[in-house]
């Protein structure tokens, strides 16, 4: 029972993530969003996520885990149902980084509550099953958000995304507040507010004028809140620096990103999820606004790649020992490949026909290949010491990838395109929706390219450096707490 409470909060937060890619389009129509809205109304909720996912974690460790993930649902639960009711855009926003909170809050508890309640063989099936639902919860988030949205029940059009997550939200709080074991508050690291402060503003500064910079046709403010990003980053690591020379917790440990490989592993998955985001979101519109497919049809076109995502994320460890080290580097092909084959098949305006699902399967499972031989590798390199602290630094950082790929590639593909039109699939912004989804895939496929340049660098890193010794005392990847993807056990050979 606690396993199925915890996995479900977890379903909700991965489905949130992803159903609101399908339902761009509707809530264009129905509150007159902007694409700059949309954008917000996808990346305030990872924003939101990312910026405070370690302080979740460390909460979590103050106050107790069981205390954590239901304040952490209830708040979710909440945003989801003033989500569901929202009457303009600026409030839908406010709310999906209210929800963002409340996944930040939750989330991390998961992991914690199954590792100190299972043990041996029944852990090892608790974390396939956690594993599991990571995986589906990208594939049914697409084809449910589509189910949702083409039933419109009760004339509510895109409302239904959020409101369901309202009584299942209530059902896994009076379940959980009976079942959940109670815990003890352990000794915490404490909060770094610094460095949340610090980052959270770095974050902003950098994401708010990607965002809303095209519409508001490139103003000063945007490009000085740019460079005041990069001061801010850098404030952020001479804030966490400071802190970890007075012997206290930072969010972000400098000994984690300098062991051999680390950070530039973190780099690579950045660029995967950079790819991601920015793909999700922009074919999403195209699909809808430009060829006026139904959210069901767009949902659907998704599932090819969710699934081989899934698919190739669960089982690649199957592998031959001496092909996976070289797994990364090839997604990063596979996924340049793909792209560029995408760019050619959506050209023309045309619908795609079924070279469009063989290569959305190809490109998902080449991000796969890419992602989670990578984030296997680099938690395999961190001491159990530094363990949470990685995962957490990993996390974010995929989640941040994330926000930037939607900002980036987003208003690159507005910019384009122009502005979406009222009437889904008008012929004249059909072309130039396609044009500009080409030319955004071509631009992805060079981020694709660069990650690569940057997991084969992290390959020759490794060779010149060697495994650290206290790497020898690394986490088993199966117990550790993992990020936005699927991960198994194994070992990086070097």
């Amino acid at each position: 029972m606690l396993l199925a409470i915890v996995l479900a909060g977890q379903f909700m937060a991965v489905l949130d993530a992803s159903v609101v890619n399908v339902a761009a389009p509707s809530i264009h129509a129905g509150l007159h969003a902007s694409g700059a809205a949309l954008q917000l109304v996808i990346a305030g909720y990872t924003i939101a996520y990312a910026v405070l996912l370690v302080t979740g974690a460390r909460l979590g460790d103050l106050l107790g885990h069981r205390r954590m993930f239901l304040a952490g649902l209830a708040l979710f639960t909440l945003a989801s149902l003033g989500c569901g009711l929202a009457s303009s855009s600026g409030l839908l926003i406010a709310l999906r980084f209210i929800q963002g909170t409340g996944a930040a809050m939750m989330i991390p508890q998961v992991l914690s509550l199954i590792q100190r309640t299972f043990s041996g063989a029944s852990r090892a099936r608790a974390m396939s099953a956690y594993a599991a639902v990571l995986a589906g919860g990208v594939v049914v988030g697409q084809i449910v958000g589509g189910l949702l949205i083409s039933a419109n029940l009760f004339d509510t059009t895109w409302r239904p995304v959020f409101l369901v997550n309202v009584p299942i939200g209530v059902v896994l709080l009076v379940a959980g507040a009976r079942q959940l074991p109670a815990g003890r508050a352990e000794a915490g690291r404490g909060l770094d507010l610094p460095g949340l402060l610090t980052l959270a503003l770095a974050v902003l500064a950098l994401v708010v004028p990607l965002v809303l910079g095209q519409p508001e046709h490139w103003p000063a403010w945007g490009w000085a809140s740019l460079v005041g990003s990069v001061l801010l980053f850098a404030g952020f690591a001479a804030v966490e620096r400071r802190l970890a020379a007075r012997g206290g917790s930072p969010l972000v440990p400098g000994r984690v990103l300098r062991l051999p490989g680390v950070a530039l592993g973190i780099v690579a998955l950045f660029a995967v999820m950079t790819t991601f985001g920015g793909l999700f979101f922009t074919l999403a519109l195209h699909l809808q606004g430009g060829l006026g497919d139904s959210p069901l049809r767009a949902g659907l076109t998704f599932a090819p790649s969710a699934a081989a995502f899934a698919l190739v994320s669960l089982n690649w460890q199957r592998l031959p020992a001496r092909v996976r080290p070289r797994l990364a580097i090839w997604g990063f092909a596979g996924m340049t490949a793909a792209l560029l084959a995408l760019a050619v098949v959506l050209h023309g305006g045309g619908s795609g026909g079924i070279a469009l699902y063989v290569v959305l399967g190809v490109l998902g499972g080449a991000m796969a290949c890419a992602f989670s031989p990578l984030m296997t590798a680099v938690l395999m390199r961190v001491p159990v010491a530094d363990a949470a602290d990685a995962t957490g630094v990993i996390v974010t950082v995929n989640q941040l990838g994330l926000v930037i790929g939607v900002a980036t590639f987003g208003t690159l593909y507005l910019n384009l395109a122009g502005s979406l039109p009222a009437q889904a699939g008008a012929d004249a912004f059909r072309l130039l929706s396609a044009h500009a989804e080409s030319a955004t895939c071509a631009a992805l496929a060079l981020a694709a390219i660069a990650g690569g340049v940057v997991a084969q660098l992290r390959a020759v890193s490794i060779r010149r450096g060697g495994r650290p010794a206290a790497a020898a005392r690394s986490v088993p990847v199966a117990e550790a707490p993992a990020g936005p993807s699927p991960l198994n056990t194994g070992a990086e050979r070097t």
